[in-house]
């Protein structure tokens, strides 16, 4: 996992092509930290006038809500003259068609800015164009009938909640309540209703550390801290006196967690703690706080990787370990042609912008669809109990997509 400190330097195309192709994170792939020196220029082709996810694929309409959830027992970790810890959530849910106004924007402009702003990127049409990528799940809209399995998302360090909208709007179109997680202090900007944004402060902390090993030291705490955020988003959700107004759609006895990168690891890190979380899948993270010796109890954990960094012997020897630990039905799949951020909104939007990464050269439309396939088919096995042939073994409808020890 290459860390990206805000005060290293590198030339503009340098920086423009590692903003343009993550469009956020501090924390990046499983290569050494050397390996940020050589990554290649993009190509920059001229800026649409709109953008758009791709629309979700499932029978449901989708709804979108948001939550701002305060935890009073426990002051935030990075800021804790802050007061106590905070989450920002936004819900996507199984919806009746026809009910509900517009779509929300992608995100707010100003977390747009300073996500780009970041990477070395000021061109003032850049945060106007992200922030009104066109989502599909309309606010307001009414639930549908029934109850459904709950999975959290949890994006990577230094990444809004946002770079998972494309993979929330599919689970909720095919039957799933989604709730995705900023995680305060730990993106480059989160926006307040308020308007006040608060700042990376765990970037900093990251950045202040002498040596590789305080590094891995803070990023563990990092997810052994979303585990704590996420028991007490199931608490605010699921408990007697619920924070959603649609919280009696959500299935208790059926939760799942996903997340990409360190929210990949946090994954595995809150089923450790919570037992309530039966099922989880780590998107290209590496494990900073090692999955359990004592296993996971027996439930099932999907890591879904690079090729070849994730694969075994790869560049991330947490994997490897990892997978020796986990002691329930899995699954260690990688894709030929990805990269780190192959598994988040990155690529339908980085294509529409025109940018070229030839170090991942697979598609949006490969990217997306093998994110949301073998995803979708994993929570569906795991928490609904459906048949997942996709899961057997390599599918020609998929040949990008290696099973690794079976």
């Amino acid at each position: 996992m290459t860390i990206f400190p805000r005060n290293r330097r590198r030339s503009a195309a340098a920086s423009a092509a590692v903003a343009l192709v993550a469009l956020a994170t501090l924390a990046t792939t499983a290569a050494p930290a050397s390996a940020s020196a050589s990554i290649p220029t993009a190509a920059v082709a001229a800026t649409p006038s709109a953008l758009a996810l791709p629309r979700p694929t499932g029978p449901y309409a989708t709804g979108r809500d948001a939550l701002l959830l305060t935890d009073h027992a426990r002051p935030d970790p990075w800021a804790p003259d802050a007061g106590p810890r905070r989450l920002s959530v936004t819900l996507h849910y199984p919806a009746r068609p026809g009910t509900g106004g517009d779509p929300a924007p992608y995100l707010a402009v100003e977390e747009a800015r300073l996500m780009l702003a970041q990477r070395g990127l000021d061109d003032p049409a850049w945060p106007g164009l992200v922030s009104a990528a066109r989502t599909h799940a309309r606010t307001a809209a009414a639930p549908a009938p029934g109850r459904f399995p709950l999975v959290v998302l949890s994006p990577g360090f230094g990444t809004p909640r946002a770079t998972l909208t494309g993979l929330a709007e599919e689970l909720a179109s095919r039957g799933y309540v989604v709730a995705s997680a900023d995680h305060p202090y730990e993106t480059t900007g989160m926006e307040l209703p308020d308007g006040r944004v608060l700042p990376c402060a765990a970037c900093d902390a990251v950045d202040a550390q002498p040596d590789e090993a305080g590094r891995r030291k803070v990023l563990a705490a990092v997810s052994t801290g979303r585990a704590a955020d996420v028991s007490f988003l199931l608490d605010r959700l699921t408990g007697p006196r619920p924070a959603w107004r649609h919280a009696r759609t959500i299935d208790p006895h059926r939760i799942g967690m996903a997340g990409h990168s360190i929210g990949g690891n946090a994954a595995a890190s809150t089923m450790a703690a919570d037992r309530r979380v039966g099922a989880g899948v780590n998107m290209d993270g590496m494990f900073f706080d090692p999955v359990s010796a004592r296993g996971l109890g027996g439930r099932p954990f999907l890591m879904l990787g690079t090729e070849p960094g994730h694969g075994p012997g790869g560049g991330d020897t947490t994997w490897d370990e990892g997978w020796t630990r986990l002691d329930g039905f899995k699954r260690w799949l990688t894709v030929r042609d990805s990269g780190h951020f192959t598994f988040t909104d990155t690529p339908e939007i980085g294509e529409q912008l025109g940018i070229v990464d030839p170090g991942a050269p697979l598609s949006a439309a490969r990217s997306t669809t093998i994110t949301r396939a073998y995803v979708t088919a994993f929570f569906d096995r795991s928490l609904r109990g459906r048949p997942a042939r996709l899961l057997d073994g390599p599918s020609p409808a998929h040949p990008e997509v290696l099973f690794r020890r079976p």
